[in-house]
């Protein structure tokens, strides 16, 4: 139980990040419930061209009764759409609702089930009631449900009428008080909507949802492409959305209007070189903030779904060091070694819901196999479960104090965060230096800042932490991807194994060390026991650790 004095500073430190407009809009939610007219669905439009098919995701109706979202079933006639249940996050109802299954992979075997699915979730969400009808969902929802029907299947009369108050509902609930991602959903699902539909009122929908898109995409990509959430997985599905978007204006020829779409395939050519720069080389994404495999497509996939789309964009060939230097994030990659390292701030500073205390954390692949690892997401809901994975312990970082660098508390907020300073890199033909600090810690007493340098060689990387001021304690934690072994455990040396069999020696040159277990959560709701190894700075020296391979 967090203490008053504390409770209140929490509180204050999250709450005067945020714009006016989070605010206002976020008591509006509360006490404003819109009037939502039941007039007749507008007409649909009807299109020659035929639908690009967009990415296909993974099948989630096992049978016809039976849902499969985050490594967990269950079945519909037991938990209904809505009910309070223990066992069921509200990350999993979310999915239940967002009807991924119709655009997954042979979705045609399973139009039987869909057509039911569609006719009981009518039926049994009665309009503005429940889980499903929170614009997030609803915004998803309508757009898997139009392009179902744009590949070739048909919604019927009730679906229709549906969709139009769905419509007519998220018009009215777009997610101001939210922002980031929310908004952009809410806002594709609109431009969906304005093609779909033909009429005064879905020109409206149509007008509201592009005007938020564009002065969205000038917040939210930064000039490096990246997402400014700083999560390489909620990169990911923006970059599915605004390919979908190219997509649907491919398909509804002069809808939207030219620059806009010129525009739209010049980000998104940007967004797709930052992918290609912040994957592993098993080709999947790496762990900063909230981020798991699994959610969004992979690097491969949003490629194939680009190139289906005539999007042109360079395919990156890699210089030992890149630097994304808008978004924070360092690439260094030899024939052997692939680091990548987190010297960016935890996001911006009104949005930082997905953000995780990973300041100066880093990942490293050796021999394409992942090696160190941050810990992983494997859940959303407020638990220790969820403050633990986004702790200073669960990265490759160093707590001091036994304290976060950000203050993430209570799921998704963060108080004080940690901004890095003071990034200095050299890059020569045999050596590659990276050193940066961070003030996260700076509200403790004695006003402690960590500093960190890694200096990579042809075989080796040392690692070197060091704490200026003054501290009660201070831990570097490394944690073991599941599949590396320890083979040998000696005084300051220890020898892992690689699932190929090679062997790696990690030399603690300063600093006292222990192994200690730890946990792995590459896709939500799985944890994989792994080891860890934590350092404990030495008080004037710091802590040196040396991997060579």
């Amino acid at each position: 139980m967090l203490n008053f004095k504390l409770l209140i500073s929490l509180y204050f430190h999250t709450i005067r990040y945020l714009k006016p407009r989070q605010i206002y809009y976020r008591i509006w939610f509360k006490i404003w419930k819109p009037h939502i007219q039941k007039s007749k669905a507008p007409n649909i439009r009807k299109f020659k061209k035929k639908f690009n098919l967009p990415i296909k995701k993974k099948i989630s109706l096992l049978d016809e009764d039976k849902f499969y979202f985050l490594n967990k079933s269950f079945y519909l006639s037991n938990v209904g759409w809505d009910e309070t249940d223990d066992n069921i996050s509200k990350l999993w109802r979310y999915n239940q609702h967002y009807f991924d299954d119709l655009n997954a992979f042979d979705s045609f075997k399973r139009k039987k089930w869909h057509d039911k699915l569609i006719k009981n979730w009518i039926y049994q969400n009665k309009l503005a009631r429940g889980v499903g009808w929170e614009s997030y969902p609803t915004s998803l929802r309508i757009v898997n449900w139009i392009k179902w029907h744009f590949s070739g299947n048909k919604l019927s009369e009730s679906c229709i009428y549906s969709l139009a108050l769905q419509a007519r509902w998220l018009s009215k609930r777009i997610e101001w008080h939210i922002l980031g991602n929310h908004l952009f959903s809410n806002a594709k699902a609109l431009i969906f909507l304005g093609v779909f539909f033909s009429s005064k009122e879905s020109d409206n929908w149509l007008k509201k949802g592009l005007k938020i898109i564009n002065e969205e995409l000038d917040e939210q990509v930064l000039d490096d492409g990246g997402n400014f959430e700083r999560s390489p997985m909620y990169h990911a599905i923006f970059l599915e959305d605004l390919l979908d978007l190219i997509n649907i204006s491919l398909y509804s020829s002069n809808i939207i209007a030219k620059n806009d779409v010129n525009k739209w395939i010049k980000v998104s050519a940007n967004m797709l070189r930052w992918s290609q720069t912040m994957v592993h080389p098993d080709g999947e994404i790496a762990f900063f903030n909230d981020a798991s495999i699994g959610v969004a497509p992979n690097l491969n996939e949003l490629k194939i779904y680009a190139n289906y789309l005539g999007i042109n964009y360079s395919s990156s060939t890699f210089d030992k060091l890149t630097n994304l230097s808008i978004s924070g994030y360092i690439r260094y990659n030899s024939n052997e070694a692939v680091a990548l390292i987190d010297v960016a701030p935890i996001g911006p500073n009104y949005l930082v819901g997905h953000a995780h205390a990973d300041t100066l954390s880093f990942e490293l692949s050796l021999f394409g196999q992942r090696f160190f690892v941050n810990s992983g997401t494997s859940e959303y809901k407020v638990s220790s479960v969820r403050q633990y994975e986004r702790s200073t312990k669960s990265h490759n970082s160093v707590s001091i104090n036994n304290e976060n660098s950000s203050e993430v508390w209570r799921g998704f907020r963060v108080a004080r965060r940690a901004y890095p300073f003071d990034l200095n890199t050299s890059n020569s033909e045999n050596f590659v230096s990276i050193s940066c600090s961070h003030d996260g810690y700076k509200r403790l007493t004695g006003k402690p800042i960590h500093r960190r340098t890694w200096q990579f060689y042809k075989s080796s990387l040392i690692i070197n932490d060091m704490i200026n001021g003054l501290f009660k304690n201070a831990f570097a934690y490394f944690h073991l991807h599941p599949q590396i072994s320890i083979k040998k455990n000696r005084i300051n040396k220890i020898h892992l194994k690689m699932p190929n069999d090679q062997e790696i020696i990690l030399n603690i040159k300063i600093g006292k060390y222990i192994i200690k277990e730890s946990y792995y959560s590459a896709e939500f709701g799985k944890r994989i026991e792994t080891k860890c190894i934590k350092i404990e700075l030495d008080r004037k020296k710091g802590s040196r650790i040396e991997i060579s391979w």
